[in-house]
């Protein structure tokens, strides 16, 4: 069974949607969901704006997102002219991998917050809760990452 352009333009579009309803912005998600789903997983600009049926300017803004959060790099080819942009297969282990730096940034703030409102009020025990949260995930994250790695090493073998 080959490959169903017009499916992959539904999966594209569904995605999509699925990432900006948890907060991404909408052509951030469907530049992702592009790049997810081509082959290759890398497509230049003009190329994501053909596919996409939008404009290049409308593709930089999404890449120089992207590329800020960390989840498309750009690259070039020796001897090439335009650059691609490109997507990993452990794309989302590399985005969790570098959570733990905000999360610890996140648990430092609400620590300043609760001193700045007082460890004792409704607002500090609301603040030191969701200090709690942060400093949970930020220990748990790194063991939940390592299974997936040891899981990924057991399959390629």
């Amino acid at each position: 069974m080959g490959r169903d352009e017009e499916a992959v333009r539904r999966f594209v579009e569904r995605f999509a949607l699925d990432l900006a309803d948890s907060g991404m912005a909408r052509m951030p998600a469907r530049v992702f969901a592009a790049l997810l789903a081509n082959d290759a997983g890398r497509l230049t600009a003009a190329e994501l704006a053909e596919r996409l049926r939008v404009s290049p300017a409308a593709i930089s803004g999404a890449v120089r997102y992207l590329t800020h959060l960390g989840m498309v790099s750009r690259g070039r080819e020796p001897g090439e002219r335009r650059d691609h942009y490109q997507v990993s297969s452990d794309q989302w282990y590399e985005v969790l991998a570098r959570r733990d730096q905000l999360l610890l940034r996140w648990e430092q703030d609400l620590q300043d917050g609760i001193k700045a409102v007082g460890p004792d009020t409704p607002a500090g025990s609301r603040l030191e809760e969701n200090r709690r949260y942060f400093e949970f995930l930020r220990h748990e994250a790194p063991k939940v990452m390592a299974r997936w790695q040891e899981l990924r090493a057991r399959e390629l073998r």
